[in-house]
């Protein structure tokens, strides 16, 4: 006759097997936020601030005068930056810059970002856009796709990986951008940053945000 084992011993050890994979997928990263303040952050306090452990810019109420910007305090080069974002509102647009630096006495920063939102009808969510410098999108994920795999008014787990002239980009672990930077003179270093996009109401919300330096 064989013997039954206990449910809850099993059930203890498959959670503690999930347990120690997560952590090692996570092996490295460090966060950038810490859930409640915004500590190693800069930018305007009445734009972005701390909503339920997120950081929240944005208004689902009153159009947005400018795009503004939250700032780490540090600079990144080569990364795999990991986090949550979630973009609600009629306002259809904000993202995530890296590699970017602020431009002086203006609202603006220059560099890399990874888009949000939808232009055109089109999602451009995990798309490489070159904001305040060529202001063009450098590439672009598969609309088709996107469109089923973005958890739309939800959060979306956003991956960017940046090594050399290499730029990779996740959504929803979707691969949207796979890109090498060709011109030269092309920062490899700069800020990280959270955009909220002038222009209707919205409210854009970013959570978990860590990072990995690579090669170090």
């Amino acid at each position: 006759m064989s013997r039954r084992l206990p449910v809850l011993p099993i059930v203890s050890l498959l959670l503690g097997f999930v347990a120690v994979n997560v952590h090692a997928a996570e092996e490295g990263f460090t966060s950038l936020f810490d859930g409640k303040t915004l500590s190693g952050w800069e930018g305007k306090e009445d734009v972005f601030r701390v909503e339920e452990g997120a950081i929240t810019a944005g208004s689902l109420k009153e159009n947005i005068k400018n795009n503004e910007f939250l700032c780490t305090k540090k600079d990144y080069g080569d990364f795999e930056l990991r986090l949550e974002a979630k973009l609600v509102g009629p306002g259809e647009n904000a993202g995530i810059q890296f590699r970017s630096e602020r431009i002086p006495n203006h609202h603006e920063v220059i560099g890399y970002q990874c888009d949000m939102g939808l232009a055109a009808g089109k999602s451009i969510w995990g798309a490489l856009y070159d904001e305040s410098r060529r202001r063009k999108f450098l590439a672009t994920g598969d609309d088709v796709v996107l469109q089923k795999k973005v958890n739309a008014d939800g959060w979306n787990h956003v991956v960017i990986r940046c090594q050399g002239p290499r730029i990779q980009l996740w959504v929803n672990e979707v691969p949207t951008v796979d890109y090498s930077e060709t011109e030269p003179n092309i920062a490899t270093t700069g800020k990280i940053a959270l955009q909220i996009h002038g222009g209707k109401p919205a409210q854009a919300s970013y959570r978990n945000i860590r990072i990995k330096e690579l090669g170090k």
